[in-house]
């Protein structure tokens, strides 16, 4: 039995014991929609894989696009079958009842914390902050609650960093420890939501929570070394405690080991780091959501991070860093804790600025698998790519079975498509991701300096790797691809070329 099947059969059975009902569909690589032989699927033997075809860039698998489109929407549609929004009772708790002022001045923190334990102790409902401008420190949400922002509130979070404590477990940058609480919070909690039209101001900015990034000290490089060396060392969870004299950064949302969460409606702007960022979590659902964060540093939009079945669908995102990232740890802490994402569907969303537009990695340790992308579009003159697949062999992992289908590119700032295993420069370590089977199809762009940067290492190639009826005109440069294994291109056109290999 090859490598490559002994995982998939181990991720099969896993899955099986587990009671996920997408067991059967395990170690589908896109093959023409074949599944790996010899692998045992309800009670039968899958079919052999498809004949290869030699390429210049190695040996492929046998490409039927219709037969894989298909497969790969039969997947989609069981995805979405099990995503189902959090409903809520018709009870309505308005924060000025219990003390809150909209003067942008008052502080509601303790009122908005009290309308949520009644709203929770009554069994549940929405949390109205009404029309206003509420100055406010973290916010802990219950199970059953909604935290409705209605049309022109907003909730102006405290730049004093003293308003976060105390700590409570989060992960920060796929690292689990003791931090500051991030400004709207939630930790093993069922049911829940923020929707509205109302807006999560972080009220980040070059003198609060950015300028902990860089420049002269007190800043958070010594405290990431130091996390990063405690998570190496093995040091427990409950033992790696920062926030007050420390240095790093809380997100804006996070809801960690949560199950059945909604966003919906609302803007999340300026965030000290990460926007919003589930980590832990089943059955997410991420809809019409406005991120407009283009100014910070590691402003990443939405952070899916070790989540299982992620609906991401109708948002409008511009940010400081990555626009859409699926995320499973980092390194020691991430092979720790060992949780992937996966089965994660993006769709009609919008991106503007950001490093890239849908990206998986760079925390890729836990595994970032079966992640689809369709009907999106994406343009700026600070979008450095649109499509990008980050990892290195220091934060290893399964990255397979990423599609991506009609993706709209007006302009990018970098390659188009851009999957590499060497971030930060490390291309030597024990941990080489395993990744394989990524499909691109009905892809165009208008502009950029190239299509593809593609880039395995000597002892780690890309695998797999296929476009089909992709179109991309305006490319500056050529192509840049190194140690790919199987790469196949079928009708795609660079400037008018057809490059089919």
């Amino acid at each position: 039995m090859s490598d490559e099947l002994h995982r998939a059969r181990r991720r099969h059975d896993d899955d099986r014991a587990a009671g996920d009902p997408s067991y059967a569909r395990r170690s589908f690589l896109l093959a023409g929609g074949a599944l790996t032989a010899g692998l045992v699927v309800g009670g039968g033997t899958a079919p052999a894989a498809a004949a290869t075809r030699t390429t210049a860039f190695g040996t492929a698998p046998a490409f039927d696009p219709a037969r894989a489109e298909a497969a790969a929407d039969a997947q989609v549609a069981r995805i979405l079958l099990r995503i189902k929004p959090p409903r809520f009772p018709d009870r309505w708790f308005d924060i000025t009842a219990y003390g809150a002022v909209g003067d942008d001045a008052t502080d509601s923190t303790a009122a908005i914390r009290a309308a949520i334990e009644a709203c929770h102790a009554a069994g549940g409902g929405h949390v109205l902050v009404p029309a206003g401008d509420f100055r406010t420190g973290a916010i802990h949400l219950l199970s059953g609650v909604d935290l409705h922002l209605a049309d022109g509130s907003r909730l102006a979070f405290s730049q004093d960093p003293a308003a976060y404590l105390p700590v409570v477990p989060t992960r920060y940058e796929g690292t689990e420890c003791y931090n500051y609480s991030a400004f709207v919070y939630a930790y093993q909690q069922r049911d829940i939501a923020v929707t509205g039209s109302g807006v999560l101001d972080g009220r980040a900015d070059a003198t609060h929570w950015w300028d902990w990034t860089g420049g002269p000290p007190p800043n958070e490089g010594p405290d990431k070394t130091l996390l990063l060396q405690q998570a190496a060392d093995g040091v427990p969870v409950e033992q790696r405690v920062f926030g007050e004299g420390h240095h790093l950064r809380p997100n804006l949302l996070q809801f960690n080991r949560c199950e059945n969460v909604l966003l919906e409606g609302i803007t999340a702007k300026d965030s000290p780091m990460w926007n919003l960022h589930p980590v832990l979590c089943r059955n997410v659902t991420v809809r019409g959501v406005t991120i407009d964060s283009p100014h910070g540093p590691n402003n990443d939009g939405i952070d899916a991070e070790s989540c299982t079945d992620v609906l991401i669908e109708g948002c409008t995102i511009s940010t400081g860093d990555d626009c859409i990232a699926f995320k499973a740890g980092k390194d020691a802490d991430g092979r720790r804790v060992n949780v992937p994402t996966r089965y994660a569907v993006v769709r009609d969303c919008e991106m503007a600025d950001g490093n890239g537009g849908v990206t998986a990695g760079s925390e890729t340790t836990g595994g970032v698998t079966d992640i689809f992308v369709r009907d999106c579009r994406m343009s700026s003159p600070r979008l450095e790519r649109a499509i990008r697949i980050k990892s290195n062999p220091h934060r290893g992992g399964t990255i397979a079975n990423i599609d991506v289908r009609r993706v709209t590119v007006g302009q990018a700032a970098d390659a188009v498509v851009e999957i590499v295993l060497n971030y930060a420069n490390v291309t030597t370590g024990d941990f080489p991701p395993d990744l394989h089977g990524i499909t691109i199809s009905h892809l165009t762009a208008a502009g950029a300096p190239r299509a593809l940067n593609l880039l395995g290492l000597a002892t780690d190639p890309l695998r797999d790797i296929r476009l089909h009826a992709c179109r991309f005109d305006g490319m500056e440069e050529e192509n840049s691809i190194q140690y790919v294994d199987g790469l196949r291109l079928d009708q795609v056109w660079i400037n008018g070329v057809r490059a089919d290999n």
